[in-house]
């Protein structure tokens, strides 16, 4: 493996959302880039595959690994193997409603998780890489103020947020213990054409758009009063990249500092598809939380005073994204089902789908 300008990164979650985008950032700058996969029994790359090349050609600058966030033994070879100057810690179970149903899991995966990977860093002694802690918006939960600041007290209302908190503390404490370069990007919510198809704004986005060609008549949502600050993934990459730049390590709030509903998302929506969005969008107490986080607003201050950064796509422009991104995946699906290849079933949009 060669050295590509000397630096080799390291990303868990790199098939996931932020994963791609921050390993498109990191190869367009030159970096040896390694990435952490569970072994599954589909591939489940489609996020990256535009960016993965033969490992065994000469120009090769993307490769991927098996192994686990649970799996102490993995992250240790992993890291001894790559040596990597910089870790981005990505992967986690990052649904907060699926942390509900699976609070072990998720607590084992991201908050001990990271501590496993943190140690597998430490073990490095000199060459210990700079540490870069994916910390959500979800562990101020129940804000204690409007909008939140780094200083914001936590307050988590979710198996996922409480994880969090034990990572963002985790990543502080090697810190400051071990002198590690350890920082926290404290992510507001942010979305884009790669996101999950659960994630209510992709949910949302998918819906509308095969609700506009047919193959769909309704989606059931939870709560549309829940307001959050919504980004641009490719947009907050950036500002993880320039936090592990950073002489100094420190935690940074990464956020637009706009808030809007879940309603207005939905609105905003169907609007580009000349829809009424009540006409085709129900609720169902099944996709409430047991406890519910009705806002979050960050201020993204020190990010922009410090790191220089700011965000550049708008609310507007980040649903019209969306919208078109899924109108042509919805495209192809009615093109396969006029053809007789496919089936309107694919997805209902009924509750628990």
């Amino acid at each position: 493996m060669a050295d590509v300008d000397g630096k080799r990164a390291l990303i868990t979650g790199i098939t996931g959302q932020d994963g791609s985008y921050l390993a498109e950032l990191l190869l367009d700058k030159g970096y040896e880039v390694h990435g952490l996969v569970r072994r599954g029994s589909t591939f489940g790359t489609e996020r990256i595959d535009h960016l993965y090349l033969d490992p065994h050609l000469e120009d090769a600058r993307m490769f991927l690994h098996y192994g686990d966030l649970t799996d102490a033994n993995s992250l240790s070879r992993l890291l001894w193997e790559v040596r990597p100057h910089e870790v981005y810690n990505l992967g986690a179970q990052s649904h907060v409603g699926v942390s509900f149903e699976n609070p072990v899991y998720t607590v084992d995966a991201d908050a001990l998780g990271t501590l496993k990977l943190l140690e597998a860093c430490r073990q490095l002694g000199e060459d210990c890489p700079r540490y870069y802690q994916a910390s959500s918006s979800e562990m101020y939960g129940k804000v204690a103020e409007v909008p939140q600041t780094e200083s914001t007290p936590f307050h988590p209302r979710s198996p996922y947020g409480c994880a969090k908190v034990y990572g963002f503390w985790q990543s502080v404490n090697h810190r400051e213990s071990y002198g590690m370069h350890c920082s926290n990007g404290i992510l507001f919510n942010h979305e884009s054409p790669r996101r999950g198809e659960t994630f209510v704004t992709r949910k949302i986005t998918r819906a509308a758009t095969r609700i506009a060609l047919g193959l769909q008549e309704k989606v059931f949502l939870g709560n549309l009063d829940a307001r959050r600050d919504w980004g641009f993934a490719g947009d907050y990459v950036e500002a993880m990249w320039l936090m592990v730049q950073r002489d100094e390590p420190g935690d940074y709030v990464v956020a637009t500092g706009e808030m809007h509903s879940v309603r207005e998302f939905a609105e905003a929506t169907f609007g580009l598809l000349d829809l009424d969005w009540e006409a085709h969008v129900g609720t169902d107490e099944r996709y409430l939380r047991p406890a519910e986080v009705d806002q979050l607003l960050g201020d993204a201050t020190k990010a922009r005073e410090v790191l220089g950064w700011t965000p550049r796509t708008s609310f507007a422009e980040l649903v019209e994204m969306m919208v078109t991104a899924d109108l042509e995946l919805a495209k192809r699906e009615k093109a396969l089902v006029d053809a007789g290849l496919g089936t309107i079933e694919w997805q209902t949009g009924r509750p628990g789908d």
